[in-house]
């Protein structure tokens, strides 16, 4: 969430941001029109209570008539005070819901662009490899070797949803122990939270209200199926002031993840998009003068994992139409996925200063004297399945129909080298 002041005081960045973004800027004339209303007001109300004081010290002095007046003259002054209380705190709630809908303001350093079109390729990793066969797709894969089962997903759940059998299992399962293994020893903490988080939680990191459309939600009892580790993590510390000493703070996490992917044709054959799918995440609690280059390090520690899996993969700076309604800066790390002749996105690693500190209210201070401020948090994939599955299955197939385990996960699933 951005500072009203901040909005108030750099109006014309925060216009530029919201035509950069592509966004209806109806929602920043809301907010606009009720800061100003609410400024108006405040004013008011803190003149008249001034006048109230003052003329409280002065009536003991009056004569009686004069007292009289006076008497009246205040009531009627602490009637329009209470009204104005009212309206003050009417338009408070108005105006922070406003503030929950205003995205983030990009970055100087992100590229001006429309979505996709404007992103910039920064680098790439591996050579595609290069098949004397032609390859199959990973559905085709998994049903030939029965590790996947997409009718059966369906028949127990519904479209979108997708069996793992077999090794195709334990290759998932090999793929978490290996990336919260790595991630381990890059130095995050390792954290298994809850599946299901509160509302407060899901405003405090910015997925409500905004995505309120393509989470699940548990009516009953107000709870939300974890979209994102991102979420229950960062939540961890929120309504808190940490010291100093204590940052920066590095937490990985591993969650089933639940998107309802609302609108974007879920129909999509095979396991690229799904209603349900497992995720490492990184998450990072930094000072703020730190985060940029902390954005740096969550992309390595991230491309560490692709790179160990030796699956090709290139970075994509993220335009301001491309970059996501809490992030400030985002990078974007595609795999290589040969049978489907795509570059497929498997990690996100976004920085998004102090926008998801001030909504969760999670602050440090650098002394016990100084003011406490608010902390900036980062997050990425670190990584995604099951696409970064689609990756492996697809890049290392053979002719015979069979999947060459790679050799970082070889430990994983008892020494198994091959899938066939």
């Amino acid at each position: 969430m951005l500072d009203a002041r901040f909005i108030r005081e750099n109006e014309g960045l925060v216009r530029q941001a919201f035509q950069n973004r592509r966004y209806d800027i109806a929602i920043l004339e809301d907010f606009l029109a009720l800061d100003k209303a609410w400024r108006q007001l405040t004013e008011e109300g803190n003149t008249l209570r001034k006048q109230r004081n003052q003329v409280a010290d002065e009536i003991p002095k009056l004569p009686k008539d004069k007292k009289d007046a006076k008497i009246v003259e205040m009531k009627k002054i602490a009637d329009r005070i209470k009204v104005i209380e009212s309206e003050v705190k009417s338009i408070e709630g108005k105006r922070d819901e406003c503030l929950l809908n205003i995205p983030n303001v990009p970055d100087p350093s992100v590229p001006v662009g429309l979505a996709e079109e404007g992103d910039v390729f920064v680098r790439t990793w591996g050579n595609v490899r290069k098949f004397d066969f032609k390859p199959l797709n990973h559905w085709q894969i998994g049903e030939k070797l029965d590790i996947i089962d997409f009718d059966r997903g369906a028949k127990v759940t519904g479209t979108g949803f997708y069996v793992l059998k077999g090794d195709g299992a334990r290759l998932e399962r090999a793929l978490i122990n290996f990336m919260l293994d790595l991630h381990h020893d890059q130095g995050y903490k390792e954290i298994f939270p809850p599946a299901i988080i509160n509302r407060k939680s899901c405003v405090g990191t910015g997925q409500l209200p905004k995505m309120q459309d393509d989470m699940y939600w548990v009516e009953r009892d107000d709870l939300w199926l974890n979209p994102t580790a991102e979420v229950p993590v960062t939540n961890l510390y929120s309504d808190e002031i940490l010291d100093r000493k204590q940052l920066p703070i590095y937490h990985t996490a591993y969650l089933p993840s639940f998107r309802r992917e609302a609108g974007k044709h879920i129909e999509t054959k095979g396991i690229a998009r799904v209603h349900q799918f497992n995720k490492v995440e990184l998450v990072k609690f930094v000072l703020p003068e730190t985060s940029q280059q902390e954005l740096e390090t969550l992309l390595a520690d991230a491309e560490a994992v692709t790179q160990g899996l030796k699956l090709p993969y290139r970075i994509r700076l993220l335009c301001t139409g491309s970059v996501g309604f809490h992030s400030s800066k985002t990078y974007d790390i595609e795999a290589y996925a040969a049978g489907m002749d795509q570059w497929l996105e498997v990690s996100s690693c976004s920085d998004f200063k102090d926008f998801q500190a001030r909504r969760a209210m999670i602050k440090f201070r650098r002394e016990p004297h100084l003011k406490s401020e608010f902390v900036h948090t980062l997050n990425g994939s670190g990584i995604a399945l099951p696409r970064t599955m689609v990756a492996v299955l697809e890049n290392y197939q053979n002719a015979d129909g069979t999947v060459t385990v790679p050799e970082v996960l070889r430990q994983y699933m008892k020494g198994t080298e091959t899938i066939g």
